[in-house]
């Protein structure tokens, strides 16, 4: 049993719209529906104004309309940003300004005013206008402006800011869904809550200083929106970095993230997923039941039914939802970290972006994903940090046994659970860059004791003893009480973000894309290795030759995709409960591409010279022989065929002699297996002759098959039954035998086909040699090239392009006169017009007085020109992979993330005197301070004149 994907050879740099729509965490799914509706984008400069009660600056950026949202980025494209969807803008207005500026006032959902001034020249300011004008339509018609209040009741948000201003009481209380209403989560709050509440959050409130966080937030989202309508300045990303308050967590990671959007865009779904699917198993379920157990068991949540419960349906409707992914392990430690803060609904649809868009690959069968960030990030070890890199080489200890688990479970496993969402923060607001700054931080501060490890043990042992001390202080022995209270973990951050402030997103895109080719290569040879091992039966197949059959089924599928696979039934009560594990099988069009690869007569090899060139053309070649042969081979009568099926059927036929090979071909063509071929049948088997023979040189081939027709109707007709004696015998006819019915057994036809010389000859030696086990040229992977240049070689050099060229010169030659197409022969034993002399009929002259005949005719066939040695095909050698053992680094991952130390740190603790009294003004100073030190300077890209006319815009009226 094997599955073989070829997802990886698919995979498709990302256009520019796509990156576009993730940096603004815009899923895929939900624009679709807008450009079905004909809605189309474009982006506009702008700069971006807030309401004076913000006391925000202006700032010169790009306004983009990716229906149904809209957004903007700031020139640094880190400063400023939003991303609204069109339900949540309640008015635009064109604002009555200076001569020569074009000015919109939007008023969003939650009471905010931004006026954003176009920059472009009219015509376009006018069209962008246009255009937003009916994309706001199309929300209006769609309904999902009405949807905006029942969906914002979800969000903790809602509640936080309303029942701090006490004119707001009224209105949070007429929002407030009643119980059992559709949109409350439960029926204790109207938001989404998720296990913390019950259970309790991890960690000391006090000590980190949650009133004083929500203290901040609540004043931020007062002023710059929250849930669907949150405007992301500078103070924004302060406020991550010092940490989110626990019971906002939750909301934030779905809003920066944008899987906020999916869980509005599809109300119910969730729970229609789990309906739909009640009760059905699969091998993703019995992964997930085998895992729950060892998902964060020390907390006390997944220590009762409930947050078991919980775990479970997420996990399911997951792998449901995406079946070709399924689960994956680490996936449930993610889960479970995210029902802390989250509710069973939020946690889905995040699980969804991260597993999808954000760590794309991570959690793949292949973990292809994470091997590559793997490699991305020993590049970049050698870069930043080349000491280390050098003298990890010099005492053979792999960077992979700490690092792997770290991005796979996104710090969760590795270090105190109050740590871990620190920086999973930073994650979902800076993206997967944050990352890579951070392991490169924690190899910089321990850089002195690395040096000193001697092996792998050693790594990790030092890796557990610095997480553990994460609470401690940095400068345990410094006289200033300030650099005293510093702790590591603060230490960490402050080295991640100022030092490696060089990682980019740009920086991992690069290094994806260089190290990509590398990656695959390593996971098809060890996907390879893996299938091979797992054939029931080699048959009379070396490991190496069952690697060349592996490599031309994967080219075939990688030319025409095999069928997908057809989802597992909900198991009846008669069920025996043994289902077979996943295989991949192919159907008939990707087996005639696989036969093409190891059959000579399978494909049309075409040498053409047309004066410019001189190349050799491939075409798979379609016959009814070949669809027989497909299913000769389906010996389990499924419709498609498996790896083992192809070995078992190829050693069927390559390892024959004579007789085996006469037989072979016979039972082939022997279609009610009853050892009798009809008429038809023999017909039959001659056009298959004729097909193998159709390129050969002569009429040599023609001949053979010519006379095998003559002799097998002469000689089945002379072994039929004679009539009774009545009378004259000679003038007795022969019992009329229809085209259905029994004619030829098999040791007629061996008899027939030993009466030909080359017919002898091609089941003798020829028709196994024309199975070829040699290396398949692997397909080249999509260009990583980088730059202008390089993506301007990638467009001009595809496929279609090389297809035109040739036929234009083809044309150009037949126009000189020099276009020569040569047929390369399957079998090429005859290279001359000369026709062997055949052997003389079986039949004696008194036999053949047989009244039936041949019913074809040979005819004449074209004189072919033949190969000039000088031809010769270039096969192209597959790139050389890097020695990495993917199977070793899984291994390693999963070893480590089984084995979560518990910290003290994270044992969660009342919050019941955590008051907003005990932490005045001057604590909230403190917790800001934190981040003060590694922030990035912002640029607004405004002048002081542009400054001054921002502001006024925002006291302007509207055009009446």
């Amino acid at each position: 049993m094997s599955t073989i994907s070829t997802q990886l050879r698919t995979f498709k740099e990302p256009t520019k719209e796509q990156l576009t729509q993730l940096f603004f965490s815009i899923p895929p799914s939900i624009t679709a529906r807008s450009e079905k509706d004909g809605l189309e984008r474009m982006e506009i400069n702008a700069v971006l104004s807030l309401s004076a009660e913000a006391e925000e600056d202006s700032y010169a950026g790009k306004l983009y309309l990716i229906p149904p949202f809209l957004s903007f980025a700031s020139l640094d494209r880190k400063s400023c940003r939003f991303t609204l969807p069109l339900c949540t803008i309640r008015r635009v207005e064109r604002l009555n300004a200076r001569a020569g500026i074009y000015a919109l006032s939007l008023s969003l959902w939650h009471g905010m005013k931004i006026v954003v001034q176009l920059t472009s020249l009219r015509p376009t300011a006018d069209l962008f206008c246009s255009m937003l004008r009916d994309a706001l339509k199309a929300e209006l018609q769609h309904g999902q402006m009405k949807a905006v209040r029942n969906f914002v009741k979800t969000c903790y948000s809602e509640t936080l800011v309303l029942s701090t201003s006490p004119a707001a009481e009224e209105e949070l209380e007429e929002k407030t869904p009643q119980e059992g209403q559709e949109g409350s989560p439960s029926n204790d709050t109207p938001y989404h809550v998720g296990l913390g509440l019950k259970f309790k959050f991890p960690g000391d409130p006090k000590k980190l200083r949650e009133a004083s966080k929500v203290k901040l937030w609540t004043t931020y989202l007062k002023t710059h929106g929250r849930n669907l309508t949150l405007l992301r300045y500078p103070q924004c990303t302060r406020l991550v970095q010092v940490g989110l308050p626990n019971r906002l967590r939750g909301e934030m990671w779905e809003v920066l993230s944008g899987s906020l959007f999916l869980r509005f865009s599809n109300p119910g779904l969730y729970e229609q997923i789990l309906e739909d699917n009640k009760g059905r198993t699969s091998t993703s379920t019995e992964d997930i039941e085998k895992d729950l157990h060892r998902s964060l068991p020390e907390y006390s949540a997944y220590q009762s039914e409930e947050g078991i419960s919980a775990l479970r349906r997420v996990l399911q409707a997951y792998s449901f939802q995406n079946p070709e992914l399924g689960y994956c392990q680490a996936m449930n430690i993610l889960a479970a970290a995210l029902l802390i803060y989250m509710s069973e609904e939020q946690a889905f649809w995040l699980l969804e972006v991260i597993c999808d868009r954000l760590l794309p690959g991570y959690y793949s069968t292949s973990m292809h994903g994470t091997l590559l960030d793997q490699r991305v990030f020993e590049s970049l070890v050698q870069k930043c940090l080349p000491i280390i890199h050098d003298y990890f080489q010099e005492v053979d200890v792999q960077l992979s046994v700490a690092s792997l688990p770290w991005f796979l479970s996104l710090f969760i496993n590795s270090m105190p659970m109050v740590f871990a969402c620190r920086i999973i923060d930073c994650f979902f607001c800076m993206g997967p860059k944050v990352l890579f700054q951070v392991g490169l931080a924690i190899l910089k501060i321990n850089g002195e004791e690395l040096l000193k490890i001697q092996d792998d043990g050693g790594f990790i042992q030092l890796m557990r003893s610095y997480f553990a001390s994460l609470g401690n202080s940095a400068h345990p022995k410094s006289p200033d009480p300030r650099a005293r209270a510093i702790t590591r973990f603060q230490e960490l951050l402050l080295v991640s973000f100022r030092e490696f402030a060089i990682i980019t997103d740009d920086t991992i895109h690069n290094e994806r894309r260089k190290f990509r080719s590398e990656i695959v290569f390593s996971i098809e040879s060890f996907s390879k290795r893996a299938a091979v091992r797992n054939l029931k039966s080699l048959e009379r197949f070396t490991k190496e030759q069952a690697g060349f059959i592996y490599d031309a089924l994967y080219r075939a599928m990688c030319v025409v995709p095999p069928p997908a696979p057809v989802m597992t039934p909900v198991p009846s009560l008669i069920s025996d409960g043994n289902e077979e594990k996943p295989e991949t099988r192919i159907g008939l069009r990707t087996f005639r591409v696989f036969l093409s690869e190891v059959a000579t007569w399978a494909r049309d090899e075409k040498v053409i010279i047309n004066g410019f060139q001189q190349r050799v053309d491939r075409e798979v070649a379609e016959h009814e022989f070949i669809d027989r042969l497909f299913y000769f081979w389906d010996v389990s009568c499924k419709g498609a065929l498996s790896f083992q099926d192809l070995v078992s059927g190829l050693d069927g036929v390559m390892f024959n002699d004579l007789m085996e090979n006469i037989e072979w071909f016979f039972n082939l063509h022997d279609k009610n297996k009853d050892g009798y071929l009809t008429k038809d049948e023999v017909l039959t088997l001659s056009e298959s002759l004729l097909f193998i023979f159709r390129f050969e040189i002569g009429d040599a081939y023609l001949g053979a098959v010519s006379r095998f027709m003559t002799n097998a109707f002469e000689y089945g007709d002379a072994l039929l039954p004679q009539p009774e004696e009545k009378g004259e015998e000679d003038d007795a006819p022969l019992p009329d035998i229809g085209h259905n019915q029994p004619y030829l057994n098999l040791a007629t036809f061996r008899m027939v086909v030993l009466a030909d010389e080359i017919l002898e000859s091609f089941f003798e030696t020829d028709l196994s040699a024309c199975f070829k086990l040699e290396p398949v040229p692997m397909m080249d992977l999509p260009s990583s090239n980088n730059g202008f240049l390089g993506d301007l070689i990638s467009n001009i050099a595809t496929d279609d392009n090389k297809k035109l060229f040739n036929r234009f010169t083809d044309r150009i030659g037949q126009t000189i006169g020099k276009h020569q197409v040569i047929h390369r022969p399957a079998i090429g034993r005859y290279t001359k017009l000369d026709e062997p002399k055949a052997r003389e009929s079986l039949l004696t002259p008194s036999m053949r007085q047989s009244p039936s005949t041949s019913p074809t005719s040979a005819t004449d066939a074209a004189v072919r020109v033949p190969s000039p040695s000088s031809v010769s095909t270039s096969n192209l050698s597959a790139a050389e992979a890097s020695k990495i053992s993917p199977l070793s680094m899984v291994k390693n991952a999963n070893d480590a993330l089984m084995e979560r130390p518990q910290f003290a740190i994270d044992d969660a603790l009342d919050d019941d005197g955590d008051t907003d009294d005990e932490f005045g003004l001057g604590e909230d100073d403190g917790v800001m301070d934190e981040v003060d030190a590694f922030l990035e300077a912002h640029d607004s890209g405004l002048t002081e004149e542009q400054r001054e006319l921002a502001k006024d815009l925002l006291n302007a009226k509207p055009v009446k």
